[in-house]
């Protein structure tokens, strides 16, 4: 891959990144945090996790998520937990994304998995 082709990537993935982080921040996403993994993890190069006030806030942010995607040209994406709506993970291939409930978050608590406190991790508020 040329350095062109790279950087065009680079460019898309920061498009997609910003466009979820907007559309989060748009639906009042609690608690919303970004976790930097390029060069870090062969899953994806980027990670948010933010929390919903209830059930119907997770889903709603979920489905306005998705349609934003879908809408944007990122239609191809999986999601999993959609019924329930305690966490629903959004996978687009270059950022996952995972949303939940406060306390379930808490239990589950993956931010540490990613090494909350390094350097590569950063709240996402604007």
């Amino acid at each position: 891959m040329g350095a062109d082709a790279s950087q065009d990537g680079q460019d898309r993935i920061a498009a997609l990144e910003e466009l979820i982080l907007t559309r989060l921040d748009d639906d009042k996403a609690q608690d919303v945090v970004f976790i930097d993994l390029k060069g870090k993890s062969a899953v994806a190069d980027g990670l948010i996790v933010a929390s919903g006030r209830s059930h119907r806030h997770v889903g709603a942010m979920a489905d306005h998520l998705l349609r934003t995607l879908k809408d944007e040209g990122y239609g191809k994406v999986r999601v999993e937990g959609l019924p329930h709506c305690d966490w629903v993970l959004i996978d687009t291939g270059d950022v996952i994304v995972h949303l939940f409930r406060p306390e379930v978050r808490t239990f589950y608590n993956i931010e540490k998995i990613w090494a909350v406190d390094s350097p590569h991790r950063t709240p996402a508020a604007q």
